[in-house]
């Protein structure tokens, strides 16, 4: 059943008398929220997939700044998720998830920064627990979606994640060269991800109607 949101439920996602929002009404603040931010879905996926360009078209540069690299990547990408935090907070809607993956990837990329380049062991394991943290966090935020917002890409894109924890875990000592085409094949399956649940989440803001543009 598609459920819309509701005129009656206020900005602050509780009801006119205060009350907190659940079940289905819950959903829908959530959805809606999601969907008014679509763009921010999108501009993550975006800067995922350059990111993996990067190293795929040059490996080598890419090897000698891996740290760098990474550490800009979860920059942008914790930037992004705490500017849609700010927005969902500033309309009194849920924010937590999308806000502790924000500070997550920061302080992730602090510390691949702080890593001594000869510890790559060290790296891989920061990697793969910020890939767990990650999707775990994807999966829990996506059960917060309606089904017809998308809610099964943000559960593949916390798979991919998880997956890719694993794969680290399994060989942490892989040179760096394979550690490369690893993370440069996770970003694009990331991002392209993202930004299929940000078409998918466009085209439902889309169809909303001013009930919730009117937000933006």
């Amino acid at each position: 059943m598609t459920h819309s949101p509701n005129p009656n439920h206020g900005p602050t996602g509780t009801s006119p008398s205060g009350i907190p929002l659940t079940g289905a009404a819950r959903l829908d603040a959530m959805s809606a929220a999601l969907a008014r931010n679509w763009w921010l879905v999108a501009l993550r996926g975006v800067v995922a997939i350059l990111f993996g360009a990067i190293a795929f078209v040059a490996p080598d540069v890419f090897v000698l700044s891996l740290v760098l690299f990474f550490a800009a990547y979860m920059a942008a990408d914790g930037a992004f998720a705490i500017v849609g935090a700010v927005r969902a907070a500033q309309r009194h809607e849920r924010w937590g998830f999308l806000l502790l993956e924000g500070i997550v990837n920061l302080v992730v990329g602090v510390g691949a920064v702080l890593v001594p380049a000869a510890a790559v062991w060290a790296f891989v394991l920061l990697l793969a627990a910020w890939a767990l943290v990650t999707g775990g966090l994807m999966i829990a935020a996506a059960f917060r979606l309606h089904l017809h917002y998308g809610r099964w890409w943000l559960v593949l894109g916390g798979l991919v994640s998880i997956l890719f924890a694993a794969a680290l875990l399994i060989d942490p000592g892989m040179s760096a060269l394979v550690l490369t085409w690893w993370i440069g094949a996770y970003t694009v399956a990331f991002g392209v991800l993202l930004l299929i649940l940000a078409f998918r989440l466009r085209s439902r803001h889309g169809a909303a109607g001013p009930s919730i543009r009117g937000g933006l």
